[in-house]
This record gives C-alpha cells, structure tokens and sequence, in this order.
C-alpha cells in the first residue's frame, strides 16, 4: 500500500520497526514478536538494513517473509552505504515485483568492520537516492503508478553530522522537493524537541507527515545503548532521576521506561500527532504494553479508526 493511502484521514498511524535476525534463535524471537504485533494491525513495519552488506540479504528476505505470509506492509530501509545505481536498481525491481508499496531512503551508518571509502559510492548523500528513486517511480515499472512512497529521516534533535541547524534544515527541505512524502524522525525522549522540529519543518515550508519515533527503554544497559545508536540522545532529567532510583532492579527499570514512553505518546496524540513508529528491538512486551494502555482499538481494515486523546481514554477507564 502506498503511504498516501495509509496515511489517508485525520488520524494518526501506528508502526514498529524490525531489524533483520542474524542467528536462527534470533529469528525465532523475531517471528514470535511479529506473530504478537500482527494482532494489533499496525499501519506498517519497517526493516532496517545493515552497513556495509552485513544484514542486506537478511533484509529483503524478511521483508518479503513479511509481505507474502503476513498481513503487515513492511517498508525496508534503504541507504547509500556501498551501493551502486545498478545494485539499487535490482533491489527496487525486487521490491516492485513482490508488491512493496514504499522505501525509506537514508544515508545509513558507515560499516565499521570493514574497509570503507565513502567516495565510492554513487549516492554521496540521502537525497541523492530520493532522486534515485523517483525517477524509477517515473520509468513505471513500479505496478503502482505511483511507484514507491519515499521516506525519509528527521532529527528533532539535530543530526549529528550537521551541527547547522539552519544547514540541517535546508538539506531536509531539498529532499522533500526532490520526491520524499514522508518523514520518519530518530528517536528522542523529550516531546518538546519533536514539537519544536515540526514547527520548524512548517516554517521552512514542510508539509508532509511527520513521524515521531519513541524507543521506550526497557533495561540499563539498552538504555546505554540507545544514547550510542542515537548519536547522543538527550535524556531529560526526570527520566535520568526516576532510572536512578531503580538501577539495581531490572523490572523496575523497565516499568519506568514503559510508563515514560507511555506519557510521551499521550501528550504526542494530544499535540495531533500525524504518526508514532516504535522502535521495537525486535520484542514486543513494551510495545504491546503501551498499545493496551492508549486504548487505541485494533484496525479491522486498511482504513485507521478514530484514536482517542488521552484525556478520553482516561474518563472511560474511570467509568
């Protein structure tokens, strides 16, 4: 399905991201987490895609897996980490041809167990593979006419390589002309960073969906793991207190994280949120635990029903 169509309405989408399994055990915990989160109809999974090779053929594997014996719509990652146009060609003929409706396109992160000249590579940089893209879209072998719906990455907190934020903000502005439709932010732990980004998005004249993506910490040491994924995410200090005080106590510090990013998807619905991507792990218990606790009602078909705010979902717990 192409974005246009799942992001139809006034109401906000639903997603989880999946990284590819590198280990029999680990597909298993991956396929038992999608079994789990298909009861929930989300609007669309992403796949992430390995640097320099390590997890590609892993990618389009499961995302195919996940087209054909599923009812999700997955949505891979792209980037331009050593890649050619032909190689990029043949994975979006793939792509066509299995009924994929849309791409995310990034940079991606440069490989670090292998040699790597960044120079040769045909996509210096992600709007060079938008580019890339919509002109496949233009050639129609896409079965869509449409082609695929273009994603692309935003930073509520900055991006790391571009400390300009006038800079940072030109460069995602370019991309969006050249055929992006919608936007996927990084994840962040304070609302007023993503707010403040989509305001900035609407003054620099950004009018595509913007999606807020929330990674709810579920143990210390994935909480250390996320501030080096992210690039140094900020951690406000109401979160930093409340881990504190149970670091010593795993389940604690899980429900702390859950209920934190239970808050922020509250306050994220209130603020008309045009979507929420949930960074996944690959688990689904905290993911799950939030859906139950929005009261968002599973979809029973393409179109989203209505969500609640949370002040609606707190009057019916009450009643």
């Amino acid at each position: 399905m192409h974005i246009t169509d799942i992001m139809r309405g006034d109401f906000p989408t639903f997603s989880f991201e999946f990284f590819p399994p590198k280990t029999p055990a680990a597909a298993e915990i991956l396929y038992q987490t999608i079994r789990d989160l298909e009861s929930y109809m989300p609007h669309f999974v992403s796949v992430t895609y390995g640097a320099g090779g390590s997890t590609r053929d892993l990618t389009h594997d499961l995302v195919e897996r996940i087209q054909h014996t599923t009812k999700l719509d997955p949505i891979p990652h792209l980037t331009c980490i050593c890649h050619n146009e032909d190689e990029i060609e043949a994975i979006l003929l793939r792509y066509a041809r299995s009924g994929i409706g849309n791409i995310l396109a990034l940079g991606g992160d440069r490989p670090r167990d292998i040699p790597y000249d960044k120079s040769r590579d045909s996509f210096q940089h992600a709007i060079d593979l938008v580019k890339f893209i919509r002109r496949f879209n233009e050639s129609g072998a896409h079965p869509d006419r449409r082609g695929f719906g273009i994603g692309v990455a935003g930073f509520p907190e900055g991006h790391p390589a571009t400390p300009n934020r006038l800079v940072e903000m030109d460069h995602l502005k370019a991309k969006v002309d050249a055929g992006a439709d919608y936007i996927v932010t990084q994840l962040f732990f304070d609302n007023r960073d993503f707010l403040d980004f989509r305001e900035r998005c609407a003054l620099a004249d950004i009018h595509i969906p913007i999606i807020a993506g929330i990674m709810p910490v579920t143990s210390m040491n994935g909480f250390k793991r996320i501030a080096e994924l992210a690039g140094g995410a900020r951690f406000p200090a109401k979160l930093l207190r409340a881990l504190q005080r149970c670091k010593n106590d795993p389940e604690m510090v899980r429900r702390v994280g859950v209920h934190f990013a239970l808050e922020q998807c509250h306050d994220l619905l209130d603020n008309n949120v045009a979507g929420i991507h949930f960074y996944t792990l690959n688990r689904s218990d905290a993911t799950r635990v939030i859906f139950d606790s929005l009261g968002i009602p599973r979809r029973q078909s393409a179109e989203a029903p209505p969500v609640q705010s949370s002040d609606e979902v707190r009057k019916r717990r009450a009643n």
